[in-house]
């Protein structure tokens, strides 16, 4: 008999989101549900309409199953019936400039997507026969990624920060700017009117028609949340692998994600790991992240996700566990991109390679005058006597400051190369760059040619 068909209303408890009910085994002691299989919670009395659940946890024959819509008024008295498939999630190309549910349902009032075809969430991380090395460069017109440290096409990277920062802010920039052929939104946790800044943000900027968007609020039950990113991702493979796309993914916030899994862990009865959150925390990050890829013959997928720091503990739990997973982070602090503790681990695939001959040293001169100028800024606070090459520094912190660390700063890489070398040319000689002779004769500035005699 279909197992659609048939229904179980020994319910044994509900804790929580998770309800766990008796499904009695076969002769052969294999239990006919599978797990991650979908189910419908009926009510008895068919006063409301059936909830969806997904099968979590199966023991013999007790199976639990996470709620989506939330176990409130929901009766011991009810039945459940199991489709005999997993979650599947809509794709085609008329999801895109389309805002989904964390159940897949249209939020944004547009029409209903019923009749399109649906694929599987939560599947394999790929082949990696089908992987090749990163070799292309993704444009964000944000300086401190795009000439310190480039995102590359399947990176998986993320944007460490704390509560009240601009990460947000950040993330839409990236995603409105960035050279990428499908932008996918996950938002786990927001508020509305994080939402609606994010839609608001895409529709104005002109790339909501090649943009996606998924969306967990804050007031939406808690296991939702957990679908978030596997839904974005599975719309992201299809992209690339289906249609060759170069597709960029957006998480916010992986935290939030986590804190999730942790109350689903903890109505489950697990034994709690590190700070209360699950044990395999590293095992469910990494099968998202991995998703990252460059597929052979095909386009790519792109992850860039924010994750906040509680506390600014860089060793918490999730901060931690992910930067053994990524391919390196973004450090935003105090409404800054962090030139010190950010670090893109691929970027030597680009740079120089795809970008100007100029990039690698131009990059490492900036970084060094930027880090003396805070030496130079730590003498003044101290009141030591500063000398003149110090009160250039100083000129040269700020001018970096304003120029390049400033989030709302957009130019093209290009550009930005350029006012590198121009703020160079404002503070210090050419003898004092360090850099190779050829690329300083080729890029310095001629008209700052007489900073020389004046610094001389």
């Amino acid at each position: 008999m279909t197992q659609s068909l048939v229904r179980y209303s020994r319910i044994l408890a509900i804790v929580g989101d998770i309800v766990t009910v008796h499904v009695p085994l076969p002769e052969s002691g294999v239990s006919p549900i599978s797990f991650g299989d979908l189910a419908m919670i009926e009510s008895r009395e068919g006063d409301e309409l059936p909830r969806m659940a997904q099968v979590v946890l199966l023991d013999r024959d007790r199976v639990s199953l996470q709620v989506f819509s939330g176990t409130k008024g929901l009766s011991t008295h009810s039945a459940v019936r199991f489709l005999g498939y997993p979650m599947q999630v809509t794709f085609s190309l008329n999801i895109l400039g389309r805002a989904f549910s964390g159940t897949g349902q249209p939020i944004d009032r547009g029409p209903a997507l019923s009749d399109e075809p649906r694929v599987e969430i939560d599947g394999p991380t790929v082949n990696p026969v089908r992987r090749v090395l990163a070799s292309h460069m993704i444009r964000t017109d944000v300086p401190m990624v795009d000439v310190f440290n480039c995102l590359v096409e399947s990176q998986k990277i993320p944007i460490f920060s704390v509560a009240g920062e601009p990460y947000n802010e950040l993330l839409a920039k990236i995603g409105t700017h960035a050279d990428a052929d499908v932008v996918v939104f996950g938002g786990i946790g927001l508020t509305f009117d994080d939402y609606h800044f994010f839609r608001q943000t895409f529709e104005q900027a002109g790339v909501l028609a090649r943009t996606v968007m998924y969306v967990h609020q804050g007031s939406d039950p808690t296991v939702e949340a957990l679908l978030i990113p596997d839904m974005a991702l599975a719309v992201a493979e299809h992209f690339a692998v289906e249609e060759g796309q170069r597709v960029l993914v957006l998480l916010t916030d992986m935290t939030a994600y986590a804190d999730a899994l942790k109350e689903v862990g903890i109505a489950m009865e697990h034994v709690p790991s590190n700070r209360g959150y699950i044990g395999d925390l590293y095992s469910q990050l990494a099968r998202r992240y991995e998703k990252a890829c460059d597929y052979k013959g095909a386009g790519s997928v792109t992850i860039l996700s924010v994750t906040t720091m509680p506390g600014d503990d860089v060793t918490h739990p999730v901060p931690d566990n992910t930067g053994y997973i990524t391919e390196g982070q973004f450090y935003l602090h105090d409404g800054v991109i962090d030139p010190f503790g950010s670090l893109s681990r691929l970027k030597q695939h680009v740079i120089g390679k795809v970008t100007r001959e100029d990039h690698s040293q131009i990059m490492n001169t900036m970084v060094r005058f930027y880090a003396e100028s805070v030496d130079a800024r730590q003498k003044q606070a101290m009141s030591f006597e500063l000398s003149e090459y110090d009160l250039r520094l100083l000129q040269f912190g700020d001018l970096f400051r304003e120029r390049f660390m400033d989030i709302r700063v957009s130019m093209p890489l290009e550009q930005a190369l350029d006012l590198c070398w121009q703020t160079l040319a404002e503070c210090f000689a050419p003898a004092e760059l360090l850099m190779k002779q050829s690329l300083v004769d080729k890029y310095y500035p001629a008209r700052s040619q007489g900073v020389e005699a004046h610094y001389g």
